[in-house]
């Protein structure tokens, strides 16, 4: 008999100077890497454009699963910040859809997985704040580097991957006060908290600060699909 895939909706870029064949458009973008994640993990991807925040439950409602990917610093507006001077300019219709969809899937109950700015904005959402700028997890400017993550045990994350392990990076900004509910599931060797989680009893919550569809390892996502499924 066949099993329906479970449909994981990652959120998107909008990207006003698009360029592919003779086009050059704004467009609604995804990493490549995001989508094979999903599908090498056993889901079917929806790649979900950003959108008005009223019709984010409508959204998250015809979901299996929920990843909200990585991008730019979310506008420390958000949690309370003035701007830093190295931190980005804000992308305030992303952080507002997104919010949205975090929101939404707490509330449901959706099983949703954070990357990168994905779980700095599940930080924010839930009433945490960033450190806005962090040396040594950058390799170079539009280069990934690899750096040793080490799980809490007894988590969610250290029941998928229970051992230290090498994850790729790639980002300046950090959690810094934890949002109310969230723990600490892994840590870099400097402290950075580098995955966090809400308690099982609240639903499959996750956030991660590596990229995950940068490498090779299908065992977080896999956790998200099996959670979905």
């Amino acid at each position: 008999m066949h099993v329906a895939r479970p449909l994981i909706g990652v959120s998107t870029y909008l990207e006003s100077g698009a360029r592919w064949g003779v086009w050059e458009l704004e467009a609604a973008l995804l990493p490549a890497g995001y989508p094979r994640l999903v599908q090498a993990a056993g889901g079917l991807a929806a790649m979900l454009p950003p959108d008005g925040p009223e019709h984010a439950a409508a959204t998250v409602a015809r979901l299996d699963g929920l990843v909200i990917a990585g991008g730019p610093d979310v506008e420390p507006v958000r949690y309370g910040a003035e701007r830093a001077p190295r931190t980005g300019p804000p992308a305030r219709a992303r952080d507002d859809w997104e919010l949205a969809l975090i929101d939404a899937a707490l509330a449901a109950g959706v099983p949703l997985l954070g990357i990168c700015r994905g779980m700095q904005l599940l930080n924010v959402a839930l009433g945490g704040t960033l450190t806005q700028h962090v040396d040594g997890h950058v390799e170079a400017v539009g280069v990934f580097g690899r750096h040793p993550v080490k799980p809490v045990p007894g988590t969610l994350y250290a029941s998928a991957v229970p051992e230290e392990s090498s994850v790729p990076t790639y980002h300046h900004q950090a959690v810094d006060r934890l949002g109310t509910g969230l723990v600490a599931s892994a840590y870099a060797a400097d402290g950075t908290v580098e995955a966090l989680e809400l308690p099982a009893a609240v639903g499959w919550v996750l956030g991660v600060q590596w990229h995950p569809e940068m490498g090779e390892d299908l065992r977080v996502m896999r956790a998200l699909v099996r959670a979905a499924s």
